[in-house]
């Protein structure tokens, strides 16, 4: 049992701590393709097929991570069904708006032309966007880490 446990505790650290990775890439990416400003068709497009890549990679990512155990409901930690729950619709809005970033921009999709004038906009409502989600899923986090936390204390106190 305490075998198990340990295992839990170690499978939530370590899908925190991927995640994280994942979305401070993601963020350096924004950061580097925001730097661009005036952005210019070489040099911003291959940044921001690289970006597209990364801000699809991070959303899967994350709704794997965090939403896996629950949609297949296998999660049984009430806090973190509960917290879970009441974030979901937020993220799921934040999805849909990173989606259409992407439908707009990925230039890996075959077109011939990107029209990068609105990319300034697109890019801080991206930005918001983003934060939202961030504000949200470290909302989970939290709760994991310290579900995590309090059974080290418990089977250390055992």
């Amino acid at each position: 049992m305490a075998e198990v446990m340990e295992d839990r505790r170690a499978g939530s650290r370590k899908m925190i701590q991927e995640l994280l990775s994942v979305r401070d890439r993601l963020l350096a990416l924004y950061r580097d393709l925001a730097a661009q400003q005036p952005f210019s068709a070489k040099a911003s497009v291959d940044l921001l097929e690289q970006f597209c890549q990364a801000l699809i990679d991070y959303t899967a990512d994350a709704h794997f991570r965090l939403y896996r155990y629950v949609d297949e409901k296998r999660e049984r930690r009430r806090a973190v069904l509960e917290i879970a729950e009441s974030v979901y619709a937020g993220v799921l809005t934040t999805t849909d708006e990173i989606l259409k970033f992407n439908d707009r921009y990925d230039f890996s999709q075959g077109r011939k032309s990107l029209n990068l004038t609105t990319l300034d906009h697109d890019l801080s409502r991206l930005g918001e966007c983003l934060a939202d989600r961030i504000e949200l899923e470290d909302q989970i986090i939290r709760v994991l880490a310290a579900e995590a936390a309090q059974r080290e204390r418990w089977s250390g106190s055992a």
